[in-house]
């Protein structure tokens, strides 16, 4: 076997330049390493971690590439970058989605945990971290996707029809049901929920086609997994690698959609328009609490309640 530069022996071990940039980031990330601060020399972290420059400047171009350092290529020793800005004004998710996924792919290890009605805003914004990829300047070793959905077998609060109904009177919310009364056949025939449903499961299955051909791609372990809600979300949540929370309302407005058939009048949202929030576990103790309970809400959502989903018709 022939050692590069960029696989060296390291106390009867091996140290790639992945593995010192990936060192360099958890360091910065944990705040030993601060904004603007100089990293110590070439020789001084060829030295630590006992290899070849060549390595310690693939290294740091990793990191440059991943927008964590600047100066690079100045003779001095780079410093430590601005982290790219989280949203400090509210933004429409299609607009602030994208640039937050692409600082969380920097990471090797990328999960993305979202609550949503759709997939609809977050597989076009996973497009930019995955040109990245194609493109080699961002490669993360494992990406880990958990998408929560509505199920297609509840009546959803959102979207529905607008049209009048019949004038019958109101059943008891705790009235028994006939025997001949199947809701999940009305939802079938129910134009409304059968967009919905058509949309929700053709945007997921392109979400997971894109993030799994990662593998025979570029060789990357990635996991996608969708679960069921047995109730509707009244706002969106992302999750990036437990760090980040961006969260959105869905504003309901009544709209008309024209089809072959004629026109669907219906109460729902455009949520690639709702307004993005973010809250950072690095800019204090109250985004820091919003993050962890959010994640911890998450992850009783996906252990408890919601259930096995296959996208499909």
């Amino acid at each position: 076997m022939v050692v590069t530069q960029e696989n060296v022996a390291v106390n009867g071990g091996r140290r790639t330049a992945q593995e010192i940039a990936d060192t360099l980031r958890e360091r910065i990330r944990s705040g030993d390493l601060r904004v603007g601060q100089r990293l110590p020399t070439q020789a001084e972290l060829a030295e630590e971690f006992g290899v070849e420059r060549g390595a310690v400047r693939q290294a740091l171009r990793v990191l440059h590439g991943a927008g964590l350092l600047s100066g690079v290529s100045k003779g001095s020793p780079p410093r430590i970058a601005e982290p790219a800005p989280a949203l400090d004004e509210p933004q429409p998710t299609m607009v602030g989605l994208a640039p937050r996924l692409v600082e969380a792919f920097t990471a090797p290890h990328v999960r993305v945990d979202a609550v949503c009605l759709t997939a609809q805003s977050l597989t076009p914004a996973l497009g930019e971290p995955l040109r990245l990829i194609h493109e080699g300047k961002v490669r993360p070793e494992r990406i880990d996707a958990r998408i929560l959905l509505p199920s297609r077998d509840i009546d959803l609060a959102f979207p529905v029809s607008a049209a009048p109904r019949e004038q019958t009177a109101p059943r008891e919310r705790d009235a028994p049901r006939k025997q001949d009364d199947h809701p999940a056949r009305h939802r079938d025939d129910d134009p409304v929920h059968r967009r919905w449903l058509a949309m929700r499961n053709a945007q997921g299955q392109v979400l997971q086609y894109n993030l799994e051909a990662l593998r025979s791609t570029h060789g990357i372990e990635v996991n996608v997994t969708f679960r069921a809600l047995p109730f509707t979300p009244p706002a969106k949540l992302y999750l990036l690698n437990g760090t980040e929370a961006l969260y959105a309302y869905y504003m309901v407005t009544r709209r008309e959609e024209p089809t072959d058939s004629g026109t669907l009048e219906m109460y729902d949202t455009l949520g690639s328009e709702s307004l993005l929030f973010s809250f950072d576990r690095r800019a204090g103790r109250r985004d820091a609490a919003f993050v962890e309970q959010s994640q911890n809400w998450f992850d009783a959502l996906w252990e408890t309640i919601a259930s096995d989903l296959t996208l499909s018709w």
